[in-house]
């Protein structure tokens, strides 16, 4: 297949790339390298892909780089840009959730529309439900977001839906539970409390430890994002990792893994959920989603990431080609 990735630099998006090229397809991928957190970072996730065969990298703006010519050519595009994190979606900056995760959104769907694109698989997110009303909880659930983030996503999914019946671009919206794994970002919990373990300082934990998510490896993720792209399927499904944990049970996995964490606790954070867990049945149904790594294998492998020396790149230059 010839594939668009937006996002590519980021945590996500880089994995996917890799999978997608390891499949043979070709890639083009689009990333603005943004300052949520450090572009070093997303230059490192870029670094083993750029020189590849069939990888493509433009470094743009989704909201004024020409999107036609790159879609006019793809099998399918996979829009996983936009502006992350629940706690910094208040105030003044609910302004760029909105632009990143709203008008971006819309504006690759009309591109969409324009080229007859075969296939759009967008990320949305588990923020879209909030507290939810029933666990483990399935699409036809009211999504009622707790965070301005969590807004921006279920509207940008909306639009999705909309673009889907109205003008019929062949859109699959993927609810992400909590993906971690190795090169997540540096402002996620797991992220947090490997990196805190590995240099010995105590971990600031929010909440009491109680609160659960469905964590979701990130290999299981990518998996899924080109099995729904192959599949002919179209909606919304929930990508969960089959098995609801707290947080006190992930600190002491870790401690098991060879790698205690002192922890601080400390108050909840506002638009934090106390509790995630995904039905799965819809995407295992519509395109064969099996989650096949468990939290100790997951944590594991970020672990290794942390403490193995680093990998040198074929090529560590960013090369970039403005659109």
């Amino acid at each position: 297949m010839r594939a668009v990735v937006t996002g590519a630099a980021g945590f996500i998006g880089s994995h996917l790339c890799e999978l997608l090229l390891s499949h043979g397809d070709e890639v083009v991928g689009i990333d603005a390298v943004t300052t949520f957190y450090d572009p070093a970072r997303k230059h490192r996730n870029l670094a083993p892909l750029l020189g590849r065969d069939g990888f493509a990298f433009h470094h743009g703006d989704l909201l004024r780089t020409p999107l036609e010519p790159l879609f006019a050519t793809a099998d399918a595009v996979y829009h996983l840009a936009g502006q992350p994190g629940v706690r910094g979606s208040w105030g003044t900056e609910f302004a760029l959730y909105l632009e990143r995760n709203v008008l971006v959104t819309q504006r690759v769907l009309e591109a969409a529309r324009d080229t007859r694109l075969p296939r759009l698989v967008f990320a949305s997110s588990s923020s879209v439900y909030g507290d939810a009303e029933t666990y483990p909880t399935p699409e036809t659930v009211r999504p009622r977001p707790v965070s301005p983030y969590g807004v921006t996503k279920l509207a940008a999914e909306q639009l999705c839906e909309t673009y889907r019946t109205v003008f019929g671009v062949p859109t699959v919206s993927l609810r992400l539970f909590s993906v971690y794994g190795p090169r997540q970002r540096p402002d996620m919990a797991f992220s947090r409390l490997i990196t805190a373990t590995c240099a010995g300082r105590p971990f600031p934990l929010y909440g009491d430890g109680g609160q659960s998510r469905d964590f979701t490896y990130v290999g299981d993720v990518v998996a899924a994002m080109r099995a729904s792209a192959l599949s002919g399927w179209t909606g919304v499904a929930n990508l969960g990792g089959g098995c609801e944990v707290t947080m006190n049970q992930a600190v002491a996995l870790l401690s098991e893994l060879g790698a205690p964490v002192r922890v601080i606790p400390g108050g909840p954070r506002p638009g934090d959920a106390r509790r995630t867990a995904a039905d799965i049945t819809l995407a295992r149904r519509a395109f064969g989603y099996r989650p096949v790594t468990d939290l100790r294998a997951g944590l594991a492998a970020m672990v290794r990431a942390v403490t193995a020396p680093p990998a040198v790149p074929r090529d560590s230059r960013l090369n970039r080609s403005e659109v």
